[in-house]
């Protein structure tokens, strides 16, 4: 029911396109040890504690949907991640089984769990939960986490403390798009499956997610026509020699009549 809510606070611009709504934060969900506290006007959220991997996730599908807003760490105490869950699903932080997508950004690279958590921001598939493991920490596909790529120019940059950041993220069954600071970090092709959209922390307190907005994506063009196979054009050349000839014979017969 929030979801036609939303739909139907999109408003038009002078051309007709839509302009995304503010997404109403007071019927997220939070998961996971986190202290998720939402701000008066229920359109911004802030995660307070340095803790175990947690989430703060939407009621409404993400496939389809386009999400934008900032974020930004509003402390230099600390040095971990923050970022995002797309296609996930109620329970799924800590499901023996899961899938869906993590984008997250940490400050610096740090050795723990056997490996070491590279600065920067990434993409990954997550198939098994994130724990406080060597999966959430470095992207250890053993532990469930596979990482899918690196952000095209923040790949190996460290996020800055008290600096606000813009997203903006577009959500697909077969492609993803990230963008910061309107530079497209990821355009990743694939088979996602849906579920919700999600703030995501990881050993990172004081981080200000604000200026939150949802809209609909347009749908995809239209396929192009079809070209006919090499033994079609020849059945259509066929059929047009053979219209040709019995136009030819009709014209002779209305002559000699």
């Amino acid at each position: 029911m929030q979801r036609l809510v939303f739909g139907a606070l999109v408003a038009f611009s002078a051309n007709g396109m839509a302009v995304a709504a503010p997404t109403n934060l007071s019927t997220w969900t939070a998961e996971g040890p986190g202290n998720w506290v939402r701000a008066a006007d229920n359109n911004s959220v802030t995660q307070t504690l340095n803790g175990n991997p947690t989430v703060f996730y939407s009621d409404f599908a993400a496939q389809g949907t386009r999400l934008s807003g900032t974020v930004k760490v509003n402390s230099s105490s600390d040095d971990d991640f923050f970022g995002f869950v797309l296609g996930f699903k109620p329970g799924e932080l800590s499901a023996a089984t899961s899938d869906f997508l993590l984008v997250d950004w940490k400050q610096i690279d740090q050795g723990s769990f056997g490996g070491t958590a590279k600065k920067g921001l990434a993409l990954s598939r997550v198939t098994s939960g994130l724990a406080n493991s060597s999966g959430a920490w470095w992207h250890n596909p053993a532990d469930g986490v596979t990482e899918l790529a690196r952000g095209a120019t923040l790949g190996s940059t460290a996020w800055v403390d008290f600096q606000t950041y813009t997203f903006d993220i577009q959500f697909t069954a077969s492609n993803v798009k990230v963008f910061v600071d309107n530079v497209l970090q990821f355009d990743v092709n694939g088979t996602f499956s849906d579920g919700r959209f999600g703030f995501y922390n990881y050993s990172q307190a004081q981080v200000i997610y604000a200026g939150i907005s949802d809209e609909p994506l347009p749908p995809p063009p239209p396929p192009p026509p079809a070209v006919p196979e090499p033994a079609s054009w020849t059945l259509m050349i066929a059929g047009f020699a053979l219209a040709g000839a019995t136009a030819r014979r009709r014209s002779r017969r209305i002559v000699l009549a």
